[in-house]
């Protein structure tokens, strides 16, 4: 009886054991698949990581890239302002060099002019007349153009109403008299021409 008993314990014993040993068996499986998974997480975090590492690199390229050409740009900008600004010096200069040289046959007749002796008025008043021509033809030759007032209604970017007169025989805003002249240059306004318009 007692080896009866102690057979069944023993097998009960044994039964034990191969459960303990088959929990084991899947802990240690479960364990290693854990880790299998674990590895193969590490695996799928790195690849982001290389990817997020090499979109930073493009990213980092592509800016200085830029930065580069910014710089490339604002260089080409600053040489382009100097060479227009020494350029329009330079145009400035002989625009005013073309002037001179055209005014100094007219500055040769004023010397001779005031040599002459002035016993004959009526051939200084001559000379000063031809002056005067030679002078409005080097002016105009110039670019500068007379600004009509004769006939034409009062305009602020032409005229200067310095007087407003009562005229029965002009309308408002015609010119009655024109007390100063007004020039332009190649279009451009330098000196309004100072009127009288009219204001019934």
């Amino acid at each position: 009886m007692k080896d009866e008993l102690k057979k069944k314990d023993e097998q009960k014993l044994e039964e034990m054991q191969q459960e303990i040993n088959a929990a084991d068996a899947d802990e240690s499986d479960e364990a290693e698949e854990a880790a299998s998974e674990s590895a193969e997480d590490e695996k799928e975090a790195e690849q982001p990581q290389d990817e997020h590492a090499a979109q930073i690199e493009k990213l980092t390229a592509d800016l200085k890239e830029k930065e580069d050409r910014a710089l490339r740009l604002q260089a080409d900008f600053e040489n382009f302002r100097r060479r227009t600004s020494k350029e329009k010096e330079e145009l400035s200069a002989v625009v005013t060099q073309g002037m001179l040289k055209d005014m100094l046959p007219l500055l040769d007749n004023f010397e001779r002019a005031m040599a002459a002796e002035a016993k004959d008025s009526e051939a200084f008043q001559k000379g000063v007349e031809m002056i005067f021509t030679q002078f409005t033809e080097i002016l105009k030759k110039n670019g500068l153009e007379h600004i009509e007032v004769e006939g034409q209604k009062f305009d602020p970017n032409f005229h200067q109403a310095v007087m407003r007169v009562q005229n029965a025989d002009l309308e408002d805003d015609d010119i009655a008299q024109e007390l100063q002249k007004g020039y332009m240059v190649k279009g451009r306004v330098i000196r309004p021409a100072m009127v009288q318009v009219v204001a019934n």
